[in-house]
Parts: structure tokens; sequence; C-alpha cells
């Protein structure tokens, strides 16, 4: 973490609601504010936040080309209960159609090395490119999700994008997120219902059964850390 540059952000915000640290960072960072969601339930929570306070951050997600069906759904719903605008941010083409000439499909299920490669031309190279230019990303990441992100703070320095990192519901449960859902009549994926919790392509994503992890339902087939390259330090 580059305590320089976030040390005064979490000394600044420490009191502050997340309506307020919402706020006070488009203030701070004018135009320079992002956030990605992937409608999941926790970034449904931020951008009902956001929406509704109308803060001047600018919302965007990444398409991959490989989404389910009801992820479009909940996408759909949400521009239509707030009546704002998402940014959608796609692969590049050339990149898309040369893994496929080269490698079929279905590569991601061969190898590690193949399912990042693929994760990064759909999801990092894009994510990149969207952050570009922008000061803070607002992320949907808790610390239950996973083992990784135990020992996350708030705000982060992310070296890897070059871009503070906050990460409002870092410290909120799965109950808190599900609750506060029902409670603002949130628009959710029906796929939550199914044992779907962690929902990215519908390749690489399966329900869990009660007793698993949050995240074995990504990339079911492999016993990797469970992530794609979009957050690490």
């Amino acid at each position: 973490m580059n305590t320089s540059i976030v040390a005064p952000l979490l000394e600044r915000t420490k009191n502050f609601s997340l309506e307020e640290t919402l706020t006070f960072l488009a203030t701070a960072y004018p135009g320079k504010v992002v956030f990605s969601t992937s409608f999941g339930q926790e970034d449904q929570v931020i951008t009902d936040y956001i929406f509704r306070n109308n803060n001047a951050i600018t919302v965007f997600t990444l398409d991959t080309g490989r989404l389910f069906q009801e992820t479009y759904d909940v996408f759909h719903k949400t521009i239509k209960k707030y009546k704002k605008q998402i940014a959608v941010c796609f692969p590049e083409a050339a990149a898309v159609e040369n893994l496929l000439q080269t490698k079929g499909p279905n590569s991601f299920y061969e190898s590690v090395e193949n399912r990042k490669e693929c994760c990064f031309i759909r999801k990092v190279a894009p994510l990149r490119k969207a952050l570009a230019g922008n000061e803070v990303w607002i992320t949907g990441l808790r610390a239950e999700q996973s083992e990784n992100r135990q020992n996350l703070d708030l705000f982060e320095y992310d070296n890897h994008f070059k871009i503070i990192k906050f990460n409002p519901l870092l410290k909120w449960s799965l109950q808190e997120v599900e609750n506060y859902l029902i409670e603002n009549n949130v628009p959710q994926n029906t796929l939550h219902k199914k044992g779907f919790v962690s929902i990215g392509c519908a390749p690489c994503t399966r329900a869990i059964m009660p007793d698993e992890d949050i995240r074995a339902g990504r990339w079911w087939w492999e016993s990797s850390h469970k992530e794609c390259g979009l957050h690490q330090k």
C-alpha cells in the first residue's frame, strides 16, 4: 500500500458514512471517480447509493461477451429503475478473434495460463482502458469473500493499475448486503436464488453448495487462488 496517498483519505473519512464518503470523493476528485459493476449483490448496493444520491461518479461495466443472460437482465432493470447511464467496456475484437481462432472457444478449461489469458483479454485489458486517467476506483470487494481479501483496507493504492481503490463494503457481511437489497428494492440477479453467489462469465461460474466457500463457483475446475487479475496490488 502507498500509505502517503491513502493515509490522508483514511483519516479524513474515518467518521464518514458511506454516503458522505462517496460525496466527498466526487467533490475531491471531480470527474475522476469511477465505479466498476458486474451487477453482483455488492455492486448493486453501491450502484443504489451512487444513483440515489446523484453522485458525480461514472458507473461502468465490463461486457466480456460471455455473460449470463440473467446478468444482462439485471443490467436492464437497473438502468430502467434509476434512469441513469452505465458505460459499457468491451474487449478488443481483434484480440478475441485471435484467441478463438488459435485456441478455440473453451481454451480456458485447459490450463490456468489459458484461463488467465482469456481473463486478461476480456476483463483486465478493458478495465485498464476504463481506469486510465481516473484517480479513484470504487469496488464491491468484501473481506469475507476470499482469503486474498482479508487484509484489505477501505482505501488501498493499486500498484498494478496505478489508482486509489475504495472498498466501501469491505466490512459488510453477505447478510447485510442481502438485507439492504431487499429493504431498498434494488434489482438483483435471479441466479443468486439458485446458489450462484459470485457471478462472472457463464462458462466459468457454477452454483455452490451451502457448505462451500463463496468463491468456489468461480473457475471451479482450478485449485488456484480464484482471481482473474482485476484485483491485485
